[in-house]
């Protein structure tokens, strides 16, 4: 039995859909040890420490394989198999109406429209959804539009605030729509654990599905402003600014006139149960944080069960304080519509485009509230390559495929519902995770993971299905190496790539012209994860990889600084090629004409929508994130210099957005 045991656990590997064997960057063949891909399917609820206990994990799995889905996900107009042994069915659609299909050949008969069914055969009923072959592209009348990118916390408005919210979101999106932007690219909104300023990247959130309460703003919604802050220092002071954002929470709840508060308690909510379930989370977590917990692993075992009578209990006893944590919801939930809707009143083609992060907090809302669809003992990240030698560990988790088929991807749905409530797009950041996630067993090295597959076609028709019910594009993080098929198939569904200016390289070295950059992307000048224009040119990011030690291997500064002066060159041959008229190259330290000249670049390209991000506008140097640190670098802690009304009305801004405005 010790003998088979290998060969038996590759099997079930293959069969959880756990891959034993993946390429790196280099297209090196690389394997994933056995103890690591016992550990993993063991996370996964699959026993694996003899032979007999195998076995019985292959035959759960079969067994599962051979029965229908509680969702059966399909394309529109396609005759689908289907598993099991039905001979008769009756379809129900949205308007209540139920129809008989046929089968024939063990198949379901085409369904033209796209939606959401239940299909009834004669062994047992399930839902049934129904997707379109496209997403749409609402901005079909100006095929070659334009939007920016940008850090909502970095704005700043006509009032000192801490951070910027949802209210200097509104305000800035008239002045943009003014200047000829059709979209405005925003970071993750999710929510974070309420008024704690030591988790508060935007993509390492509590939970998805809900919202970021610290952004509301009362203007918004037709009540009372918010009293301005003292200060509105260069940097946000995070662990001081929300617990202050909380504490003014609470004060304006309590402020509110009793009918005031009666009606926004009473106001309508998608999925009800589950965020009164979030609010619970959050006064739990209010309640326990101050005693040193991060999050529900650290709470009493009794509070681990949402369904638990502790919990319920305590959802009795303090009430008032989840209607707060409910208040602070519907603050966030209609200031972010009503900003959406003042994007797209003031002309605005797509108005807001959401960032759906790729994963959640170990601790936070989600993996409490969604246990059943919840990985747990594995985190998420990346393997090890050239670049990065000991890989990626990313601390944070996501959804079981296993979980995410038995509970009918209704958790995923309401992800993504959330993500498009108030939003013309959607970009999926890490896309690659529809198909493939690479896991590690918490508390391991990124060496010990492998990748885990997911259930791509049915999450990509979902996506579709979702796109076509709210008419809103989707953007879909493509950068890296993709598995196989992905791109085909995220093209074909009319997704759009993104082509970031760094990342366009041609076999020699050089950088792509801008002729060349596909037609169903998205072309930008950076993402919050890159140097910004200026800083690439300046070499402000190679300052700071010099200061962190974070150089490659084998690189010093000096080595640094002359490939990078051989970049510059490529870089601008490229765009001098392509209008500059042979201007001579600029030096370092003169910014401007780089960032013009790479902005008539991406300008220039076929792309449907061409990003670009604020600090690029505005040609700053620093970056808002700096990919593998924490507290090295201020991440996601930089304001913008001034509020948009003024940064837009600067000579050398006004130009650079003249240059994106000529492509209409």
């Amino acid at each position: 039995m010790a003998d088979n045991l290998p060969h038996d656990l590759y099997r079930l590997a293959d069969m959880a859909g756990v891959v034993r064997h993946w390429r790196d960057v280099e297209g090196r063949d690389q394997a994933t040890g056995d103890a690591a891909l016992a550990a993993i399917l063991h996370a996964l609820g699959h026993e694996t420490s003899s032979s007999r206990q195998i076995d019985r994990s292959l035959a759960a799995l079969a067994e599962q394989a051979r029965e229908l889905p509680p969702m059966l996900v399909i394309d529109a107009g396609q005759a689908t198999p289907l598993p099991g042994q039905a001979r008769r069915a009756w379809l129900t659609g949205e308007d209540g109406i139920a129809r008989p299909i046929a089968i024939e050949n063990a198949k379901l008969g085409p369904i033209d429209v796209p939606g959401y069914y239940q299909l009834e055969t004669d062994s047992r009923t399930i839902a049934l959804a129904v997707a379109p072959r496209r997403c749409p592209i609402p901005a079909a009348g100006s095929p070659r539009t334009w939007g920016t990118a940008l850090q909502i916390p970095a704005l700043r408005g006509t009032s000192t605030r801490a951070f910027g919210g949802f209210g200097e979101l509104a305000s800035a999106a008239p002045l943009l729509a003014a200047a000829g932007c059709d979209a405005i690219a925003i970071n993750p909104v999710h929510a974070m654990f309420p008024g704690s300023g030591t988790d508060f990247s935007p993509y390492s959130p509590s939970s998805r599905t809900f919202l970021n309460t610290a952004m509301g703003d009362p203007a918004l919604v037709g009540l009372p402003p918010f009293a301005g802050d003292r200060e509105s220092p260069p940097l946000i002071d995070w662990p001081a600014a929300l617990p202050q954002r909380l504490a003014e929470l609470r004060r304006y709840f309590a402020g509110l006139p009793s009918d005031v508060r009666s009606r926004i308690l009473a106001a309508p909510a998608e999925n009800s149960a589950a965020l009164r379930r979030h609010a619970v989370f959050d006064a739990l977590d209010c309640h326990f944080r101050p005693l040193g917990a991060n999050g529900w692993r650290d709470w009493p075992r009794e509070f681990h069960d949402p369904a638990s009578s502790a919990v319920t209990d305590f959802g009795a006893a303090y009430g008032a304080e989840v209607d707060f944590h409910l208040f602070t919801q519907w603050l966030a939930r209609e200031s972010l519509a009503a900003a959406h809707r003042q994007a797209r009143a003031a002309g605005m083609n797509i108005g807001l485009i959401t960032d759906l992060a790729v994963g959640v907090h170990l601790a936070g809302s989600d993996t409490w509230a969604q246990q059943g669809a919840m990985l747990h003992g594995l985190t998420i990240g990346a393997p090890p390559d050239p670049l990065g030698p000991m890989g990626q560990n990313w601390c944070i988790t996501g959804f079981s495929p296993g979980g995410l088929r038995a509970s009918g991807y209704r958790p995923w749905l309401e992800m993504v519902r959330s993500a498009l409530r108030s939003a013309g797009g959607l970009r999926i950041d890490h896309a690659f995770g529809l198909a493939r996630l690479w896991v590690i067993p918490e508390g391991e090295s990124s060496s010990q993971g492998a990748y885990l597959t997911y259930p791509f076609g049915d999450l990509v028709r979902l996506l579709t299905l979702e796109a076509h019910r709210a008419q809103a594009m989707i953007i879909a993080e493509d950068l890296g190496t993709a598995p196989f098929g992905f791109t085909q198939a995220v093209a074909d569904r009319n997704m759009l790539g993104m082509r970031v200016l760094w990342f366009e390289r041609a076999q020699d070295g050089g950088f792509v012209g801008a002729h060349d950059y596909p037609s169903n992307g998205v072309a930008m000048t950076g993402t919050h994860d890159t140097p910004t224009l200026a800083g690439w040119w300046s070499g402000r990011d190679l300052d700071w990889a010099d200061e962190l030690n974070r150089l490659p291997a084998g690189i010093d500064r000096a080595k640094a600084d002359a490939v990078r002066d051989w970049d510059r060159g490529l870089l601008w041959s490229t765009l001098d090629d392509q209008g500059q008229g042979g201007r001579q190259r600029p030096p370092p330290q003169d910014t401007a004409p780089l960032v013009e000249a790479a902005l008539a670049h991406v300008a220039r390209t076929p792309a449907m929508l061409v990003i670009v991000p604020i600090e690029d506008l505005l040609a700053e140097a620093e970056q808002p994130n700096l990919p593998g640190t924490t507290h090295e670098h201020p991440n996601w802690q930089r304001r913008l210099p001034a509020a948009c009304e003024t940064l837009l009305e600067q000579p050398a801004v006004k130009s650079r957005l003249d240059i994106l405005s000529a492509r209409k």
